[in-house]
Formats: structure tokens, sequence, C-alpha cells
């Protein structure tokens, strides 16, 4: 019997010129996902593809906080959230809206931009905050120069080039049991052209040489393995574990030792969903909000978008809410006092 494969997120980097690139696949995460909502097909699979985007988009940046990524849709989707990590714990979400019906092959354009209102947004949040700091957010139109992009990878590129002024490809692929998706970057380089060190050596974007020996940038090497990345089929992305995957590939590269290979991480779903903040939310709703929802309906309930959580707010409950003292994890959980 074969050992199913666990999630890995594996980074690599062509050791002959500044190209740096990432395999992810997801399968426990993202049926942790999937199980606690019901898409149809096609949204799935879009969220899918934003899943195993958040994770590659993730694994590159230095600092201790969150990657929301949002498309915020004129369609029969609504909304879609991804909220990665540093650590890669992942949680997704959608929203559509009441009473559609979704073809199972319905394009992005269909689901979000039917009306060329779509909006894609990255979101930046940093867990540890200085005083006045506010997350950073870049936001795009589901649209470039030649029209509406055609897919979630296209939004990405042009998001990566508009924004952050890097070439990038993705390939991404979901379904109801897998999320993977592959990333090539092209690095930066200084004013242009490569720095040469002391050795003779190409140094990269982070001052360090990218192979000993090397001494003027392989500009042919990002055409090259993007035109390769172009031949992955979405069975392979879906079917094939990343280290596997990265040899087919780049067979020649991985056996001329020209490929280096990162310790593989392993992403994980996680919600961060708690009573507190819940309560948090309801104190900035405000008091009499909330008292008009409990003269309804005797108690506030809530269910978190993300995993369905159910919380549950009393009179008394909401009393505390505004006191002096913050809710309580001490408070019984709402499954145990309400049925």
């Amino acid at each position: 019997m074969t050992q199913a494969t666990p999630d890995t997120l594996q980074k690599f980097m062509f050791e002959a010129a500044p190209v740096r690139g990432e395999l992810v696949r997801l399968s426990d995460t993202w049926q942790e996902i999937t199980r606690r909502r019901t898409y149809p097909p096609a949204v799935r699979r879009l969220l899918g593809e934003m899943t195993a985007a958040a994770a590659l988009l993730t694994a590159n940046l230095k600092f201790n906080g969150a990657l929301v990524m949002q498309i915020h849709g004129d369609g029969p989707v609504r909304m879609l959230v991804v909220e990665c990590h540093s650590d890669l714990s992942l949680r997704a979400t959608a929203k559509l809206a009441d009473d559609v019906e979704i073809a199972d092959d319905a394009t992005l354009a269909e689901l979000v931009n039917a009306n060329g209102q779509g909006r894609f947004a990255i979101t930046l949040d940093p867990q540890d905050k200085l005083p006045g700091q506010q997350p950073y957010q870049g936001v795009v139109p589901l649209s470039g120069r030649q029209g509406p992009l055609p897919d979630m990878s296209a939004v990405l590129e042009h998001y990566m080039l508009t924004s952050e002024q890097l070439d990038t490809r993705l390939w991404l692929a979901a379904d109801g049991n897998v999320a993977s998706g592959m990333l090539l970057q092209r690095l930066p380089t200084y004013g242009g052209k490569s720095m040469t060190g002391t050795d003779g050596s190409v140094i990269g974007e982070t001052g360090q040489p990218l192979a000993p020996g090397v001494s003027a940038q392989d500009l042919d090497t990002w055409e090259r393995v993007c035109h390769l990345g172009g031949t992955l089929q979405t069975e392979e992305l879906l079917e094939v574990p990343p280290e596997t995957l990265l040899r087919r590939l780049f067979w020649e590269e991985t056996q001329q030792a020209g490929v280096r290979l990162f310790e593989p991480r392993q992403p994980h779903f996680n919600c961060s969903c708690s009573r507190i903040k819940v309560g948090a939310m309801l104190r900035m709703l405000g008091e009499e909000e909330v008292a008009s929802v409990l003269a309804e309906r005797n108690q506030v309930d809530v269910n978190c978008e993300f995993c369905g959580q159910h919380y549950a707010f009393d009179a008394v409950d909401c009393a505390h809410l505004f006191t002096e003292k913050p809710v309580s994890q001490t408070v019984k959980a709402a499954s145990n006092l309400h049925h």
C-alpha cells in the first residue's frame, strides 16, 4: 500500500542564474478546509488555487505575520479569502450570492468579474506591529492591458509584476482532494546587472554568490525554465509529489547539481478564531446593536466563516462584553451552553 504524501512546500534555486522556485502540494490541509464548507466545483477549484498560491507567496516573506489574499467579485461569487501565516498555517473561505447556479466549468471572469468590477488584493499583516504601523495592502483589478485576466495564475503574475516589479510565473491546480502549485521567480539584480564577487561569482539580491565560477547572469535560464514549466499538466500537479515533479521537469539541472534544494516545509490547516476575538468584534458593533439582537433572539449567534465554529452569547455573556473585564477563555464553549 502506497503511503500518503504529506503536505509539502519545497523551495529551490537555480545555481546558474538568479531564479528561484517553489512547489507546494496540499492534501490534508485542503481537505480540512473543504470538509467544513460545500462549494460548487468551479468555486472549489478557484479557492484551492488561491490557497496553494498563498502558501507559495508566504514562503518567500521574511516577516512574522499573515498574508491575506482576497478577491471581491461582482459575479455569483462575492468574495474569496485565503489567510496564510508565516508558519504556513492556512485557512480559506468563499461567499456566494444567494440562490445562484454555477456551472462546473465557470471561468474566473464568470465567477468574480462578470461586470469588470472585480478586485484582487493582498494584505501583509505583521503580528508584532510597531506603534502606528498599519497592514500593507496592494490592490489590482482583475483585468490587464489586454482585457480580463483568464485565470488565477494570470491574476497573480499581473499583481507581482505591477505591485512588486518581479517577473513571476505560476501554475496552479485544485480538485476535491488536492490543491497544488509551482512558482518561478526571476530575482532583481543591482541596476539591472549582476554584480560579480571577488571569486568571479554572480551576486544576487541577497548579497550571496549564486554559484562559484559563474561569470555572468544566464538570461536564457529564465526563459528555459518557464518553457519547461509550461509543459506541466494539471494531473501532474495534482498527483505527483513535489520532489519527484522537480526531478521530472528540471532533470538536466538536477543531474548536474544545478538546482539547490532547501529544507521542505509542512503547510497545515489552522483557524485562529476564538471566543475572545468574537467578543471583541461584538464590542466593535456596539452595545446598542448587540442589545437589539438580544431583544429579538435572546442570544447572539456567530459562526466562523472559515471553520464553521459556532459561538453563542446570551444576555449575561453580552453584559460582560461591555464591562471593563475582557471576555474570558474560561467561559463555557457555546456547544456546552446551547443545543
